[in-house]
């Protein structure tokens, strides 16, 4: 760690970043305000402010949030909605999760449908959208080129959803994991954060369901396994709004919301 002092934390330009500073977060509130400020990636931070700069000529007239986008949604949530990472002209334009793309207009109408958003669409930070009892996050905090963060960007944003697990832990009943990337970011996630995670990993699957015991200070947590909503999978219908809203009831009814 290039000889720094012992004693003295790492900057947000340093790989240990997020581990150390997400330790120090007492509620979601600091969370989001640490997340945002992190850049322990370069390849992450060249990208979404290149995006910033370029911008789409549909979106000209913005100016992109382009830095980390924090967990969206009320802290005593007890459901929580874990994707990929923002998109590039999506959360990374409007510094929410999933506002302002495709992907974010299928998952908030099901959402609303089953009656956990106030409202179907999310198009900015200050468009009143309010989610019910509900927290939606993920496990890279940047948007990255080609949707694909590496392994080693993945495994220094943990410390990001890790902390936000602990945060929601008292009142956790269920996660929904988009997508075969959000389902296998998941699993060290939520080892790290105090749950009984199981050998071997459950394999990922729309409407796969497991069961996880109580933890030290946790409740039991149901973790169902949901296609992601991109547009891939939403144009060749592999994942219809009907498949989403029956999955959300479900998780709905698992957290007893």
């Amino acid at each position: 760690m290039s000889g720094e002092p012992s004693g003295v934390p790492p900057g947000p330009e340093e790989r240990g970043y997020p581990a150390e500073r997400a330790a120090r977060c007492a509620d979601l509130s600091a969370l989001d305000a640490a997340v945002v400020g992190c850049r322990a990636c370069p390849r992450l931070v060249a990208w979404r402010e290149r995006v910033a700069a370029e911008r789409r000529a549909a979106f000209r007239d913005w100016e992109y949030w382009a830095r980390p986008v924090p967990g969206f949604g009320p802290p005593d949530a007890a459901l929580a909605v874990v994707g990929l990472a923002p998109a590039a002209h999506g959360g990374n334009r409007t510094g929410r999760m999933f506002t302002g793309d495709a992907s974010g207009d299928f998952l908030f109408a099901a959402l609303h449908t089953v009656g956990l958003a106030s409202q179907p669409t999310a198009t900015h930070r200050d468009d009143g959208l309010a989610l019910h009892g509900v927290r939606i996050t993920a496990p890279v905090r940047c948007a990255p080129p080609q949707n694909r963060p590496t392994g080693a960007e993945r495994a220094t944003c943990r410390p990001w959803l890790v902390r936000e697990l602990c945060l929601l832990a008292p009142g956790l009943r269920v996660v929904v994991a988009l997508g075969g990337f959000g389902w296998d970011a998941l699993w060290p996630a939520l080892g790290a954060a105090g749950w009984p995670v199981p050998r071997p990993r459950p394999a990922f699957g729309h409407g796969a369901e497991v069961t996880l015991a109580a933890g030290p200070r946790r409740g039991g947590l149901r973790v169902l396994g949901c296609y992601h909503p991109s547009q891939r999978n939403t144009f060749t219908r592999r994942l219809t709004p009907d498949m989403l809203v029956t999955l959300l009831a479900r998780a709905r009814e698992l957290a007893g919301l």
